[in-house]
């Protein structure tokens, strides 16, 4: 298990007013080799932690439009 003690978690820009909201807490990727990933209605919930190398997939994969509707 991974130490999320000093986690800075921001939302996304793309959440909204009904509820679809998500937090990434990255700035633990070069101290703890992790990404954390939550619901931001539920803060005291599960995380998703992922690898940084991760991580930058699936931002890239998004960029790329791979998850377009």
């Amino acid at each position: 298990m991974h130490d999320l003690v000093g986690a800075v978690w921001r939302t996304s820009s793309r959440s909204n007013d009904q509820g679809l909201c998500v937090e990434v807490a990255d700035n633990l990727a070069r101290r703890r080799g992790v990404v954390g990933i939550r619901d931001s209605k539920d803060q005291a919930g599960p995380v998703l932690m992922v690898s940084p190398r991760g991580w930058s997939a699936f931002v890239g994969a998004i960029r790329d439009g791979d998850f377009a509707r």
